[in-house]
Parts: C-alpha cells; structure tokens; sequence
C-alpha cells in the first residue's frame, strides 16, 4: 500500500512500525506533525506527551529507553539547545532500548532564530546521526536508527531539514518490523554517571565511533555511484537536489562520482573510494561546511591533490536553503554545462506581506494596554519566543529584544540592573512561561530586582499550530489533567504583586499596568483571553460611516489586519474579523460597533 505522506508522517509511520513505544517532545517548527501524527495513528500502545520543555522530553525518553523500550524525542534545531545537557551525558550512560532524537533543522531560517546546523552537535555529543534526503527515505531510515542505537546502546539523532520534514511523497507502507517487549529496567551502578564511570566509557564511546565509520561506508549501496574526473558530494534535501540536476543536465555517470553523505560519524572508508582519481569536488550542502570540512581534512592526511569547492570557495551559498533551481546552476557551472535559459516573462511584482498579529489576537490588545499607559514614560519592553514576537511590528512596536525561549524575563533584569530608573517590561506566553519562564521569575525574585513581568495567556501554544500545554487541563494522550495554574505558581513564588485582567477590556488592562508601574519588585501582570484560532467572538466589528471622520486612529494604532481604509473612511473586513472589540475601544468617536 501506497500514501502520500508528508516527511513528518513517514517519520512518525516509520518509528511506529519500528515499535516505538514512548514518543516525547516539544513543539517546534518544523518537528512538530512528527509527534502529532503518532499521537493521531496511536492505538493505545504508544505512550505519548508534549513535554514542557526539550530537555524534559529527552530525560523522559531516556527513562523508558533505560527499561528496553524504543523511545523518540522530536524538537526543532534550538530545542536541542535545551536538551543538550542529557544527551551529552546520556551517550556516557548508554541505553537498552533504541532512542532516537529527532531534530528537524531550519535552513533559511523559515521560522528560527538561528541557522545552527545539527550535524556539530553528532560531533561534539560523540553520538551518531542519520540524515534522510527524502521522505520515503526517511520512513525506512527511521527504523535503521532504532536498530543502530540499540546495536551500540546509544542514543543516536535523526536530523531532517524543513524540506523533508513538509514536502510530501508517495510512501510505500510495510508491514511492522518484529518486536519485543521492553525487558524493564534492572538496578546496576552504571546508570549512575559518576566521573569514574565516565572516564571507563570515554574509550568506549571512541572505539564505537570508529566502528560506526567502517558501517556507515557499508551503509547504502547507491551512496558511492559514477565516475570521472569530476565529483559532486551532497547530503539531506541537496543530494535529491543534485540528482534532479544532473538528470536535467544529462550528465552520464562516466562525466561525474556522485557521493551520498547520509550518516555521521563521516563514512571515511567510501569518502576516500570517491576521492580517488578526483580532480575537483563540488560539495552541496545546506547550513554549514560540515561535508566539506570533512574531505578536506581527508585530503590532507591522505595528501590527496583535489580541489575541494562548496561553501568557502563561494560556490554554494553559505546562508538560506539549496533549491532545485539553485543546485542545477551550481551543478551546470561545475561541470561546465550550459543550462537553458528561461523565457522571461514580466510579472507583478509580489506584494509584500510581513507576518502580522492575527485579527482578534489578544496580544494585540496587551501591548495596545501597555504602550498607551507607558507612554511618556521611559520603557524598556523584552520579548520572547511566540506569536508575541510579532508585537515588534509597527504600529505596536512592542518588542524591544527577543533572545530565546524564557530570556524576556532575564534579560530585562540584566537590563534593570544598568538602567534601574526605566521601567522594565517582560512579555512572556503562557506555554513559554512553562517551558522556561518559571527560574527567570525565581531569579528575579531572589535577587530582588524591578520588573514587570506580563504574561500573556491565550490558553495555547499558538504559534506551532495550537498544542497544549500544563495549564489547560488535557493531554497529548487526550486525558484529562488537573490544569497547572500560572497565577498560583507566581504567587507561590513570592512575587511582590500578582494582576489578572482581560486585555479586551481596555479600561481594566490600562488601570492594572498603571497600578503596577507605580509598585516596585517583581510585579506579574497576567492577561487571559483565548488564542484567536481557537474561540471567536460571535459578533463583528462594522463602522457606521456617517459618523467616521476618516481619522485613520483605527488603522494606524493597532494594526489590525481586518481594519482597512476605503474611500476615505474606516472598513472592517467581515471575513477577518473575530469581533473581539479592540478597535471600537479605540475610535475617538464611537463610529466602530460589535453587531451580533
């Protein structure tokens, strides 16, 4: 049986017929379908969670892996930022069960703060990593990671990049793969990671590493194929990429050695098989040199003469994704082939559409509350990662710095601490404060620093497609829990001052900022109203155009993408519209009503 999957799904339907049987993780463009596919397709065998943060995720799979079972943890490229810590030290304790760690990277970046590239991370952890370039390939891979981590009792990562994790493919769907049962977890003194024990493994882990490069030079058959004078190496998307290219190109296999990278540690033994006889390498990967590095240094110890192009020669772009377009052109250029120019054809210029608040955000409505109190006063307003960065936007400009997951908080006591006469605001969401807020507070708190911390509760984690999270009373699973209460943490916490309001209603909003600016310590200011994508007002917000002056207040102040001008006068799109009020509290001349 056949099905158009996205690369997402196939690494979900992949480890499930591989037995996993605990799936961990926090959402992240561009993992997140990853869980929620197991999640969707799960029969009741598979424990699943959304974790409140990487790091969490990891040790809970570690645990179930401690006791035999497969075990996955999905996250983008900064998450593992967050989970590093277990996974370093994880590779020293080992494992029974096979546990992969899925870490989807985000060249461009689409939706990041960064570029970082996974790839380091198999290096620096000491841990081996598989990098599918498509995904049919990543369903089968999946499963030959499980069987490896379990092989050398190691965790082991699984990095595919945005293209493969949201491009979609005809899957072939097999039969499940023979499973066991988890044989459970036995007390032994390894599990426990004193220096001593880290020192006997250190070796360990080294002499694994270099049996992982003879196997991986052994892994796929179809990684070594061609020959010639001239070489192309490429890994994840690109290699589809490049293959495309040289189809395009009708490049025959005697004109170019074409070299698939889908493993590290780096398949040494099959990299010098492709440099033999070589000439000249163009090297085609996205994110950093990593490829590259790797046959230069090969060139060197081996004192190989050939010439190594990729991304420090300057013939591949050192930033953003490889497209098709793009490698066909680096390809055609390396090997010297003309490329058919495409008829030019003068079209349109695109319109310009920056990401924007939703229409009815409520964090709309909580930065309107803060900047119009705030104004005249000096203020300083650190932001965190969420729908909410986009409060830096004009005309709310809003969002002053914006660092990592849980750095609003820190980072505005760092700033308080050489500008203690400003006001020092720090926005957080609510499934952020989870993740990481909550020692930021603690920190602040301790060391008695002013600040204002907001809050801001739209009972979902928004911005990777409306996840829960500890304060809405659900789980993964679909169980209900008890709701974890963001206004009863801060007040166990000691804070100075504790407000809760609705940001709709703007006179309330307006009067608990005011009365909060006039306090000092750690204030927490805790707006609540519900994700616009996940409950919508019933009525919506017209203009009665006989009593619209054409001020533009409307347009001008919030921002709203429903609001518009038309013939001079305010408009309010009913197709986006959510009916939440905000702009009606904002018309000077009551000329904006909720109707319905």
């Amino acid at each position: 049986m056949k099905r158009l999957l996205m690369g997402n799904e196939a690494i979900a339907l992949g480890a499930m017929r591989a037995g996993v049987r605990v799936v961990t993780g926090y959402p992240g463009t561009p993992s997140t379908e990853v869980l929620e596919t197991v999640a969707k397709h799960n029969d009741g065998g598979v424990y699943v969670e959304w974790s409140v943060n990487e790091k969490a995720a990891l040790e809970v799979a570690a645990g179930a892996a401690y006791s035999g079972a497969r075990a996955m943890v999905t996250m983008k490229q900064v998450g593992l930022n967050v989970a590093s810590d277990p996974l370093v030290n994880v590779n020293y304790i080992g494992v029974k069960g096979g546990m992969v760690v899925v870490v989807a990277d985000d060249p461009g970046p689409i939706s990041s703060q960064n570029e970082q590239d996974t790839r380091h991370f198999s290096k620096f952890a000491k841990v081996a990593l598989f990098d599918p370039s498509t995904p049919e390939e990543a369903y089968l891979m999946i499963a030959d990671a499980f069987a490896h981590s379990e092989k050398y009792g190691a965790p082991v990562l699984f990095r595919p990049t945005t293209r493969v994790c949201h491009s979609c493919a005809s899957v072939e769907i097999l039969e499940d793969l023979p499973r066991s049962e988890p044989c459970g977890f036995v007390k032994d003194s390894k599990w426990v990671i004193f220096p001593r024990l880290a020192y006997a493994n250190k070796p360990k882990i080294e002499e694994n590493l270099k049996a992982m490069i003879g196997e991986f030079s052994a892994y796929d058959k179809n990684m070594l194929t061609g020959a010639g004078k001239k070489g192309i190496a490429a890994g994840g998307v690109s290699y589809a990429y490049t293959r495309e290219a040289l189809q395009n190109l009708d490049i025959k296999e005697t004109d170019c050695k074409l070299f698939k990278v889908s493993t590290y540690p780096f398949p040494e033994k099959l990299a010098l098989e492709f440099l033999q006889g070589l000439d000249e390498v163009l090297v085609i990967e996205e994110l950093d040199p990593v490829i590259e590095n790797d046959l230069v240094r090969l060139c060197g110890l081996h004192f190989l003469s050939v010439k190594i192009f990729g991304k420090r020669s300057g013939h591949i772009q050192i930033a953003g994704e490889n497209t098709a377009d793009s490698v066909k052109k680096a390809a055609a250029a390396f090997l010297g082939k003309k490329t058919a120019e495409a008829e030019s054809v003068a079209f349109p210029p695109l319109p310009v559409r920056p990401p924007v608040l939703c229409a009815g955000c409520p964090h709309r409505a909580s930065f309107f509350a803060v900047k119009e109190t705030a104004k005249g006063r000096a203020a300083v307003f650190s932001g965190d990662i969420g729908c909410y960065t986009l409060g830096n936007a004009l005309p709310l400009n809003m969002v002053d710095t914006c660092l990592c997951m849980g750095a609003g908080i820190t980072v505005a006591q760092g700033l308080q601490r050489i500008e203690p006469d400003t006001l020092h605001f720090a926005f957080i969401g609510d499934s952020t404060f989870f993740h990481s807020g909550i020692p930021g507070v603690i920190n602040a708190v301790y060391n008695q620093t002013d600040i204002i911390v907001v809050i801001l509760d739209n009972s979902t984690t928004a911005m990777t497609g409306n996840q829960p999270h500890p304060g809405l009373g659900i789980t993964m699973m679909n169980t209900k829990t008890q709701k974890i209460s963001i206004e009863k943490i801060v007040n166990a916490l000691n804070v100075s001052s504790v407000m809760k309001v609705n940001p709709f209603d703007q006179k309330a909003a307006k009067e608990a900022v005011r009365s909060l600016m006039d306090q000092k310590g750690v204030r927490v200011l805790l707006f609540e109203a519900p994700c616009a994508a996940v409950s919508k007002s019933a009525g919506k917000a017209a203009v009665d155009v006989s009593k619209c002056t054409g001020c533009k207040l409307c347009l001008q102040k919030i921002g709203c993408p429903a609001v518009s001008i038309e013939n001079g006068k305010g408009f309010i799109s009913a197709a986006l519209c959510s009916g939440c009020g905000l702009c009606a509290s904002v018309c000077g001349v009551g000329a904006i009503k909720i109707e319905g």
